[in-house]
C-alpha cells in the first residue's frame, strides 16, 4: 500500500498536574525517552523505534487532557493542497509558521468538529532509532528498550459531540477509511468510529461524549502480546492504576491493557490486531453486544472505560 496524504499519529500533547511524577512514569516507567525540555518547562520524548524527534510533549497545567494531536503528512504540497480542502469542508485553518513548534516545519491548525485541537505537519527533524539507515542490524544497544518496551506512538482515542462529522472529515478530506464503528443497537446512531490511513485497524478513534475536546487515551504499541503481559508486570510491581488488561479487544483485536497516569490519563499498550487494506469492508457493532466489542476475553463492559475521560 503506497502511504501519501497523512501517514501517521505524529504527536500528541498531553497536559499534567505535576512534571515530576509524570517523567517518572512516561520516562522510566513506560521507557520512552526524553529528548528535550522546551518554552515553558515541556518536556518532549519520542519511543525508542521513531526516527522523528519526538512523539509525546508534556506540559504542567493545573488539569488533565490533552492540548492537541497532529498528523505527519507525506510532504510539504500535501500541506499546501489539504488548506482549502480543510477550509472548505468548513473549518478555519490557521497556518503556523516552521520552528514555532521545535525541530518541527510549519503546520496547519484547526478545531474539529467535536472540540479537539488538531494539526497536520510535513517535516519533523529526524534524529533516528540509534540503529542507524547503513547495515543497522535488528536490535539496538541494551538499555535502549526498557521499560514497557514501547516501539511507537500508535493512535488515541478522543471524545465529543459530533463524531460522525469528525468521520465525515477524515474520510472525504484526508481520505481515511472507517474501518469499525460502534452503534446503538435500537437507533443505529454512532457511539464509537475508528478511521485508519494505513493498514492498521485505526490510527485515530472517536468516542461519543457530551462536553467537548475530551481525551480518552493516548495508545503505545509494543512488539508482541509477550510484551503486553512483561508491561503488566511492571505495571504491578510499581502499583500503576490499571483501568482493564490484560484482555483483548473486540474492536480491532488488539491484546492491551488501558492504565493511568499520576494526573489521571488513560494510557493504552498494546499489540497485534488484523491487517487492514482499502477493500475491508467496515465491520459494525452494536451495544447487544458491548461487552466482546470492547474486550473479547471476559465480554464484560466496564463502566470506567465508558465515562471516564480527561
Amino acid at each position: 500500500m503506497a502511504l501519501r496524504g497523512l501517514l501517521r499519529l505524529g504527536e500528541v500533547a498531553i497536559r499534567v498536574l505535576d512534571m515530576s511524577a509524570a517523567r517518572e512514569h512516561y520516562g522510566r516507567r513506560l521507557g520512552l525517552h526524553e529528548v528535550m525540555q522546551g518554552e515553558g518547562g515541556r518536556v518532549y520524548y519520542k519511543a525508542w523505534d521513531e526516527h522523528d524527534h519526538h512523539c509525546l510533549v508534556l506540559r504542567e497545567a493545573d488539569s488533565a487532557g490533552m492540548d492537541y494531536f497532529a498528523f505527519k503528512v507525506y510532504d510539504d504540497a500535501t500541506l499546501t493542497e489539504l488548506a482549502p480542502k480543510i477550509e472548505a469542508f468548513g473549518l478555519k485553518v490557521e497556518h503556523i509558521a516552521a520552528g514555532v513548534y521545535p525541530h518541527s516545519g510549519r503546520r496547519l491548525q484547526f478545531r474539529l468538529p467535536s472540540g479537539h485541537l488538531m494539526q497536520l505537519y510535513a517535516h519533523k527533524e529526524q534524529t533516528g532509532n540509534t540503529l542507524g539507515t547503513r547495515n543497522p542490524g535488528v536490535m539496538p544497544d541494551e538499555g535502549v528498550i526498557r521499560g514497557c518496551r514501547i516501539n511507537r506512538l500508535d493512535h488515541c482515542l478522543l471524545g465529543g459531540p459530533n463524531i460522525d462529522q469528525n468521520a465525515r472529515l477524515f474520510r472525504e478530506v484526508f481520505e481515511f477509511d472507517l474501518s469499525e464503528r460502534l452503534i446503538d443497537v435500537d437507533s443505529e446512531a454512532s457511539l464509537a468510529l475508528f478511521l485508519s490511513c494505513s493498514t492498521k485497524p485505526h490510527d485515530i478513534a472517536f468516542v461519543l461524549q457530551p462536553e467537548e475536546a475530551r481525551f480518552h487515551h493516548v495508545s503505545f504499541l509494543l512488539e508482541s502480546t509477550h510484551d503486553v503481559i512483561h508491561a503488566a508486570d511492571l505495571i504491578g510491581k510499581y502499583r500503576i492504576p490499571v483501568d482493564v488488561g490484560p484482555n483483548r479487544h473486540g474492536v480491532t483485536r488488539g491484546a492491551t491493557i488501558y492504565f493511568f497516569d499520576p494526573s489521571g490519563n488513560r494510557n493504552e499498550v498494546f499489540s497485534g490486531g488484523y491487517v487492514h487494506y482499502p477493500d475491508t469492508p467496515t465491520l459494525t457493532w452494536d451495544t447487544s453486544e458491548l461487552g466482546a466489542a470492547t474486550f473479547a476475553q471476559d465480554n464484560i463492559p466496564r463502566e470506567s472505560f465508558l465515562t471516564v475521560l480527561t
